[in-house]
């Protein structure tokens, strides 16, 4: 039997929500003045649920594609798995480290240079200097920035900062990786390379979880995949068979 990597039972995620009439219309100068009245002003909020009533089990090794469209939950998901926020009700259980690309700058320090970025992430990971330094080189050649390496990443374009990043959260061995649409930002030849890098994880044995709109990546590296509407778990099954369903109308 299989290992578990991660496990939720009743995962959700809500946000209050301003619901004053006048919210998306204000000026700034209102805005001051309704702060100063603060005390004498009714202010409305209304819950939405991002997420709701999350049951997973994924074991170690495992490819698992998440798909939905926009809103459906999917970014909310991946940040709460990678403790980037917390639940407002339900468990999360994680056995292992973790690596995540989200977004362009999750993780690294805007000041901070190419080379200390690589160290900073491993520290976050919980590498020692010694384990990060084994896989720099790996890092650098994967990249393709190695001359921009003592530059602040603050000065990168968008390319080189997602090409630096994928290769560091790659390369530092966390058990699970978890990449959201971000590959998008990257050239086609750049996500071939990434896609290649994702399969050669999974079989060492390592779990991928990776969020995407471009579905032949996600048919191409995922066995599994979990497909969300409106912040529930639709259908959860093989890849084949949810990417064929995908492209009809979701059911009511």
């Amino acid at each position: 039997m299989s290992q578990i990597a991660i496990r939720t039972q009743n995962l959700g995620k809500k946000y209050q929500i301003d619901k004053r009439k006048t919210a998306r219309h204000r000026t700034l100068r209102e805005d001051i003045m309704r702060f100063l009245r603060f005390n004498r002003t009714k202010i409305i909020h209304e819950e939405f649920w991002a997420l709701q009533e999350i049951d997973l089990e994924i074991a170690q090794g495992e490819t698992v594609g998440i798909i939905g469209s926009n809103g459906s939950g999917k970014s909310t998901l991946l940040k709460l798995l990678s403790r980037v926020t917390w639940p407002s009700v339900g468990e999360i259980e994680i056995f292992g480290r973790i690596g995540a690309l989200l977004e362009v700058g999750t993780g690294f320090h805007a000041d901070l240079t190419g080379r200390e970025n690589i160290y900073l992430c491993g520290a976050i990971l919980g590498m020692k200097r010694k384990e990060i330094a084994k896989h720099f080189d790996e890092i650098i050649a994967f990249s393709d920035v190695e001359e921009f390496l003592d530059t602040p990443v603050k000065k990168f374009s968008s390319g080189m900062f997602l090409r630096l990043a994928f290769s560091v959260m790659a390369h530092l061995k966390s058990e699970v990786l978890i990449v959201d649409e971000i590959l998008a930002v990257g050239d086609q030849a750049f996500q071939d390379k990434c896609l290649g890098k994702m399969q050669q994880i999974a079989e060492e044995g390592r779990t991928v979880i990776f969020v995407s709109h471009q579905l032949e990546m996600v048919r191409s590296l995922c066995k599994r995949v979990l497909w969300l509407e409106n912040g529930s778990l639709l259908i959860d099954g093989p890849a084949s068979e949810i990417l064929e369903e995908y492209k009809e109308p979701a059911p009511l």
